[in-house]
């Protein structure tokens, strides 16, 4: 594993079990997170290592470098998003639609791998076709 360095962390309540490294999202009951599933979800960064029990509290880093489990192939640099269970993917602009991303990533990485990832929360938003 690579070392990072995280330079802001905070622990949420989990809404259901947490593994350690998968993409974390604002849930619908305040200051709760839960495994995201989108790219469109409220993406907030990737739960620490040791995750969480259903019902307990997941560190998240919030600046910094991070390391966030990877769900396909990803190139040093790329956006990195959510995809349906919660793993880093690359974030592709979608007509219409805004994708939200968690920041970049700091190494190349293929699905399972554990990989850096430059802590920088944000939208890609690109306008429909006209």
């Amino acid at each position: 594993m690579t070392s990072y360095t995280p330079t802001l962390t905070k622990s949420y309540r989990v809404a259901s079990a947490i593994a350690g490294y998968l993409i974390v999202a604002a849930s619908a009951t305040d200051k709760v997170v839960e495994v995201a599933n989108s790219a469109t979800d409220p993406l907030l960064g990737a739960a620490g290592s040791m995750g969480a029990p259903e019902g307990g509290l997941v560190d998240v880093d919030l600046a910094g470098i991070g390391e966030v489990r990877i769900g396909g192939d990803v190139d040093f640099g790329d956006p990195l998003t959510s995809d349906a269970n919660g793993k880093a993917v690359k974030a592709v602009p979608v007509a219409g639609s805004v994708v939200r991303i968690i920041g970049f990533a700091q190494a190349d990485g293929a699905d399972g791998d554990i990989a850096p990832y430059l802590i920088a929360p944000g939208v890609l938003a690109t306008p429909a076709a006209g």
